[in-house]
């Protein structure tokens, strides 16, 4: 996992075997930098509140780590929200992100 600047935007752009996947690299929940969390399969896991996200499709696997009244109050807070996918397509030595 890296993250690359398109257009002024931090994308996260990772490698799962032979295929590349492209997102925008700040967390839904509170804007850390999944660059900077880790990554099994496709889910990547925020390095600040352990969300996670599946670069697949984007979908929330998990809002947060925590469970209990702090998570309550923070789903109620901060609904979850998908991550937002980005096309990828590799030409000859290129990978190319749709924006």
């Amino acid at each position: 996992m890296k993250e690359v600047i398109i257009e002024g935007r931090e994308i996260l752009l990772a490698r799962v075997g032979d295929r590349y996947y492209a997102a925008d690299n700040r967390c839904p929940h509170m804007g850390a930098r999944l660059s900077e969390g880790s990554l099994e399969g496709t889910v990547v896991t925020c390095p600040r509140h352990g969300s996670q996200f599946d670069l697949s499709d984007g979908r929330v696997v998990r809002w947060l780590k925590s469970s209990g009244l702090i998570s309550t109050v923070s789903k109620a807070l901060k609904p979850p929200r998908p991550l937002v996918i980005h096309k990828v397509k590799v030409e000859d030595d290129r990978i190319l992100i749709e924006m």
